[in-house]
């Protein structure tokens, strides 16, 4: 029998720690994203579209990628079939070595009960063999639903240097918002001495007490470590199974298990006064904010950077127009991006995100949107502070975000802050119009 082909981890060069370290990435894509609705009816959080072209997911992979970690297996569940066909669109490579690999990897109920994933830890659990196969020195365990850059080899570098057995990313937020954030307590040498959940009183960062320590969900474990502690707290018949929950709390304050501040980490390409920038888009109007942060002339988040690029799938897309040099009867987008295949044909854009192959008929308004792939916006149509979810149509003529209760009474999802959401219903055709 030919002998079975096994996958190894990706060696990434350190400053420090053995000569090199094999480094196997697992991103947890998976999620609900409930808070998300309607934007998530369909998909999973980490395909969401972001940004004109990208997924929400294609972040972290970036991330990794451009950081020198070609060993990626992204583990799904919920509504995961979008998030599949994005992955085998743009993600998805066979390169001449076995450490070159990004895999998704649908939940296998691979548990005795064979449950679908009952916490972040089960899920690395239900995959052990695949961390045991590719027989790395550390694992990166990080979420696939988060906006930011990051230099992971740095975090890496870090683990390293502090000879430390977990590491855990932590991102600098106001005390004030401690209550909205797992917090981690750490003394001045970085080590975790306790995690205080959602506690308005949690330990100020040292030095510092205008600010905690908020966690960031990302984490790098030494590879006999994790194994260990995974197969624990299997054991344990009160655990949620999950990494914030259980196993890192049971460590802090006992094993070499450090904080790593977010701030001090730094991407080729960026000014050294910048400021790294991370976002949890886990509601709404989260995802809105963020998304109408890529519009500023000089961006919190700079998708233009070169040395650090933002990969995503690659489509055949026709460059974006504007047509008609006359007056009331002009093309024009201001503060605004326009992605491949758009068509402004006489309306105005401002302070918005178009995805590909939007149309903007003649007299229409657009004014602080997210408008996603292949809508069409009608003449004289006014929409603002509106988020469209793929392929809907806005009749000639209708106004959207003008009027909350009227918005409501068409069955659209209105936010508190306004925000309205327009999104495709299954077996239904996503037209403004069936509910005016």
């Amino acid at each position: 029998m030919p002998k079975k082909k096994i996958t190894k981890a990706e060696t990434v060069f350190t400053k420090s720690g053995p000569t090199h370290t094999r480094v196997l990435g697992i991103v947890l894509a998976g999620g609900k994203g409930t808070r998300l609705f309607p934007l998530t009816r369909e998909r999973a959080k980490p395909a969401v579209p972001f940004g004109g072209k990208y997924r929400v997911i294609d972040f972290v992979l970036s991330n990794f990628i451009n950081s020198g970690i070609n060993s990626v297996y992204v583990l799904t569940q919920f509504r995961s079939q979008s998030l599949l066909q994005h992955l085998s669109e743009g993600w998805q490579f066979s390169g001449l070595l076995k450490s070159h690999f990004i895999i998704p990897v649908p939940a296998q109920m691979r548990s005795e009960d064979e449950t679908w994933y009952q916490g972040t830890a089960d899920a690395i659990l239900q995959n052990i063999n695949l961390i045991q196969q590719s027989d790395p020195h550390v694992v990166a365990i990080f979420g696939g639903d988060h906006i930011y850059r990051m230099n992971i080899a740095s975090m890496i570098d870090y683990h390293m240097t502090k000879q430390a057995e977990v590491t855990v990313a932590a991102i600098p937020v106001p005390q004030k918002h401690a209550a909205e954030f797992g917090v981690i307590e750490a003394n001045k040498d970085g080590r975790i001495l306790a995690f205080h959940e959602k506690n308005a009183n949690a330990p100020t960062m040292p030095g510092d007490p205008t600010q905690v320590y908020a966690s960031m969900g990302n984490y790098i474990f030494s590879k006999d470590t994790l194994v260990n502690l995974l197969t624990a707290d299997a054991n344990d018949s009160n655990s949620h199974h999950d990494f914030g929950k259980d196993i890192l709390p049971k460590l802090a304050g006992k094993a070499p298990i450090f904080a790593y501040n977010f701030q001090t980490n730094r991407i080729p390409g960026e000014a050294e006064d910048s400021v790294p920038y991370w976002r949890d888009v886990g509601t709404i109007d989260a995802y809105y904010e963020a998304n109408m942060d890529l519009r500023s002339v000089k961006p919190e988040l700079n998708l233009y950077n070169r040395q650090w690029p933002l990969r995503s799938s690659s489509y055949p897309d026709p460059p974006a127009k504007f047509t008609f040099d006359e007056a009331h009867r002009r093309g024009e987008a201001i503060d605004s991006i326009v992605s491949g295949g758009c068509i402004l044909s006489g309306g105005i854009v401002r302070n918005s995100i178009l995805g590909r192959g939007v149309r903007v008929h003649t007299g229409a308004h657009v004014e602080g949107c997210v408008i996603l792939d292949n809508c069409d916006i009608g003449r004289r149509a006014k929409v603002r502070r509106a988020i469209l979810d793929k392929n809907v149509r806005v009749p000639e003529g209708v106004q959207i975000g003008y009027d909350r209760d009227a918005d409501r009474a068409r069955g659209w999802h209105v936010t508190e802050s306004g925000i309205v959401v327009i999104g495709g219903e299954p077996g239904k055709v996503p037209v403004a119009s069936l509910v005016i």
